[in-house]
């Protein structure tokens, strides 16, 4: 059923996938692939990143170098390519699939346009009229302040249209607060790029992620879209600190999460796992973000699902058959380095791991920050309460210490 031929890796039969982006997801879907035999190249911009560790060979450049990312895909030669970060030279990435170098995962239209906020958010609210929050795009500190002004108001978000994991990100309860959020969202993009988005506030009793997999139907052999029970999750300054799944949710908001994350999936098209961020209000839906690859809140699926989402990426992408099914309720809790400090050393694992239907993810990161995610820690339990409870507990037994 696979569209490809899995062969032996390091070999002339081989199956080479190139992942442009190694960090601590990338890592598990690079182990996700070796498990179906699949020669894996990872690239980052620094040595010995987490999937680099695992991974068949291992490349060092800087992604939005349109000319060294060219050269590496032909020196490599991978039969697919795929982004695990923002921080890419999409343009390049266009040519290299027009030119039938390699096929990008999902399509290197995806990657363009989810790598900028204004692309898929024009997709989402202006050319599909999903239901997002009032936004308009800034270019400078004054632009900023008319859009506020002109109808945003306050509570506002601001964000630069390039960045990930919340980097850059601010709330703005007033006019005092809009210098120094526009500094902070230069200095956190991804892309050195003067532009940001300026998002009126959304009132919503919770967030969620709904993953949604585009993979061959077993049954049809067509491409069809399969969705994960939701994830509920916890944000501080825009970045995740928790997640639970499966997310309570009324039978209509549920209906309608499902059908914003099928239409902005299928309009972006290929195969693969995507992360549809959601806010959700009682039966109301809005949509917030789309990540088109394995997404940091489903980390918990490395304990609550059959096949965690880095699997299910896995078979994806390869074009084979996926099972979305929860297993049983799950958590996810960071464990940050809470030093400054390369080669650190963990205590308190042993400790840790006795939490009841506890597991641990050390990532391997060579140095840590203060607020660096190092790990996570995963729980099951008989309820979210029960499963957030453990992983919470574990978490906070893990001590990063300078090695």
């Amino acid at each position: 059923m696979s569209r490809f031929r899995l062969g032996t890796p390091l070999s002339p039969s081989a199956l080479r996938v190139m992942l442009l982006g190694a960090g601590e997801l990338g890592k598990e879907v690079i182990i996700a692939l070796q498990r179906l035999g699949v020669e894996v190249i990872a690239v980052d911009r620094y040595p010995d990143a987490p999937g680099q560790q695992v991974a068949h060979r291992a490349h060092v450049i800087d992604m939005t170098d349109p000319a060294a990312l060219r050269a590496l895909v032909l020196a490599e030669k991978p039969h697919l390519v795929v982004p695990e970060i923002e921080a890419i030279a999409t343009g390049a990435l266009v040519e290299i699939e027009a030119e039938g170098l390699a096929e990008v995962i999902p399509t290197a239209r995806a990657a363009q346009l989810t790598m900028n906020r204004e692309g898929i958010r024009r997709l989402a609210a202006e050319e599909l009229g999903l239901p997002t929050s009032p936004y308009a795009f800034a270019d400078s500190l004054d632009q900023l302040q008319a859009a506020i002004d002109g109808g945003i108001g306050y509570p506002c978000v601001v964000k630069p249209v390039m960045s990930s994991s919340g980097k850059g990100q601010s709330v703005l309860r007033g006019p005092d607060d809009v210098k120094p959020a526009w500094d902070y969202a230069m200095a956190g993009g991804r892309v050195q790029q003067a532009r940001v988005i300026v998002e009126g506030f959304v009132t919503f009793d919770y967030e969620i992620t709904q993953l949604t997999v585009r993979a061959v139907d077993a049954a049809s052999g067509d491409v069809s879209t399969f969705f994960c029970e939701p994830i509920g999750h916890l944000q501080v300054h825009g970045d995740y600190v928790e997640s639970w799944q499966p997310q309570p949710m009324s039978p209509a908001a549920l209906e309608r999460s499902r059908d914003i994350a099928r239409r902005i999936t299928t309009a972006l098209g290929g195969r693969g796992i995507f992360g549809v961020e959601l806010f959700v209000r009682g039966d109301a839906v809005w949509f917030s973000e789309v990540s088109p690859r394995p997404h940091d809140t489903g980390l918990v699926t490395l304990c609550s699902q059959r096949q965690s989402e880095f699997e299910l990426h896995a078979r994806a992408i390869l074009g084979l058959p996926v099972d979305t099914a929860l297993r049983e309720p799950g958590a996810s809790a960071v464990i940050y380095g809470g030093v400054d400090a390369a080669g650190i050393a963990f205590e308190g694992v042993g400790h840790a791991l006795a939490v009841p239907r506890s597991d641990l993810r050390l990532f391997g990161k060579p140095e840590s920050f203060v607020r660096r995610r190092m790990g996570v820690a995963v729980a099951n339990g008989a309820t979210i309460d029960e499963a957030r409870g453990r992983a919470k507990l574990a978490a906070s037994r893990v001590r990063p210490v300078p090695g």
